[in-house]
């Protein structure tokens, strides 16, 4: 069996596709992953399975729309991928939340003018393969740029910062 970090986009968030981590655990463990491990409310998972990666995804998908009608964007990659894509981030980390990485299950389009318009004077950016790095040093919550980040990408993507990254990574070993 692989070892895979899983992102569910929407899980949990303002009060939509609210789904307690025990009854996600059950609906992945009801479609063959094993040793399922949360990490915060938000759809963040490290398991076991024997399925390719985007088997996974759209199993968890197809699992999650039948189960509770979400249609929710999954990102699966193996453990070994997953710490390519850290070790790839061209920025230091000297806060955890102020460095953000979007995962994306397919190549981004990316709209140059749309993000040089967005983009605070503060803000740094890098597009690696599927993986868009943003340092915020102003954080994201204003953020212009975070804000209509899906339309600049042109695919859906999911966020997690740097301190989330690092859980993630650590729930592996």
């Amino acid at each position: 069996m692989k070892k895979y970090i899983v992102l569910l986009r929407g899980i949990n968030v303002s009060g939509k596709n609210i789904l307690p981590m025990k009854e996600l655990v059950n609906i992945l463990e009801g479609i063959g992953c094993e040793n399922v491990r949360t990490y915060i409310q938000s759809g963040n998972l490290v398991l076991h399975s024997n399925l390719s990666a985007s088997l996974l995804e759209k199993s968890i998908a197809e699992a999650l729309a039948n189960t509770k009608g979400f249609d929710v964007p999954v990102i699966a990659q193996t453990v070994s991928k997953f710490k390519t894509a850290v070790e790839a981030c061209p920025f230091q980390a000297t806060e955890g939340k102020l460095l953000h990485y979007f995962f994306m299950a397919s190549t981004p389009i990316l709209n140059n003018d749309s993000l040089l318009s967005l983009c605070a004077s503060s803000e740094r950016y890098k597009l690696k393969d599927n993986i868009f790095y943003l340092y915020a040093p102003d954080g994201i919550g204003r953020s212009k740029l975070v804000a209509n980040i899906e339309k600049v990408l042109g695919v859906p993507a999911t966020a997690r910062n740097h301190n989330t990254v690092q859980k993630l990574l650590k729930l592996t070993e």
